[in-house]
């Protein structure tokens, strides 16, 4: 399936360039590579392939959408992003947001993610309730993910990775701790942590233990445990879908 991506001009091409460099310095001095792929996933993550409303599109810099529960914490990482948007009022706050996911992966020495520029600002914020929630276990994973959002099982668990970078805050989610040793880097460990078991001082929430009792899940979640280079690949293939739900045609 190939997409036909809209057409923006040299000048806006240029300005992306320029605004990733920006961002890699900024992302990697200031350590904030989880906050910022955080947010690029909770902005795409609201897309509904039924109602083609919500997704990547910008609407993450209004209050309104600040605001819903899953969100605690995210007005950090528009505040921090402020100040390198205004230096590049040619790019949309939709593909400013992706394009520090992005950065927020490669920085930390992940997989390079494909990004193609485009995405238009939208105004009016989706609904609250679209995004997953940690308590629960695989049927939800799929409804989210699956039914709302368009994604593949083998999505479900590439994103789960994701979770390498990062930790949770009790103020923000009510959980505490990372998933593992060091949050600031990208890579595999998270499906090693998981296979190990619970360890003290690192997190696994319920949604992640949901993974291993799953007959299609824990093949996939054992496979990139060994296989870094596969993970690494289908985790900038989920990555990509995601950052691109509702945007361009197929």
């Amino acid at each position: 399936m190939v997409k036909a991506y809209p057409t923006v001009s040299d000048e806006y091409v240029k300005a992306v360039e320029k605004c990733k460099k920006k961002l890699r310095g900024f992302i990697a001095e200031k350590k904030c590579a989880p906050l910022m792929l955080r947010l690029a996933w909770h902005s795409a993550g609201t897309f509904d392939v039924k109602s083609k409303t919500g997704g990547p599109f910008g609407t993450m810099r209004h209050k309104a959408e600040l605001g819903h529960g899953a969100n605690n914490g995210l007005d950090i990482a528009v505040k921090l992003l402020e100040p390198i948007k205004e230096q590049f009022p040619i790019i949309s706050y939709a593909d400013f947001y992706q394009l520090a996911g992005v950065v927020a992966v490669e920085v930390t020495g992940g997989p390079e993610v494909p990004f193609h520029p485009g995405r238009e600002d939208k105004t009016e914020p989706p609904v609250e309730g679209r995004l997953p929630d940690a308590t629960k276990g695989c049927d939800h994973l799929r409804t989210v993910f699956g039914a709302q959002m368009g994604l593949s099982d083998q999505d479900i668990v590439a994103l789960s990775g994701g979770h390498t970078l990062g930790k949770c805050h009790k103020e923000r989610s009510g959980f505490e701790g990372a998933w593992t040793s060091n949050p600031l880097i990208f890579d595999n460990s998270y499906y090693k942590e998981l296979l190990s078991g619970e360890k003290e001082g690192l997190l696994q929430l319920p949604s992640d233990k949901a993974l291993l009792s799953d007959p299609v899940f824990r093949p996939l979640v054992e496979k990139y445990a060994a296989d870094e280079d596969a993970f690494f690949a289908d985790y900038s293939e989920a990555h990509l879908k995601l950052s691109e739900l509702g945007f361009a045609e197929a």
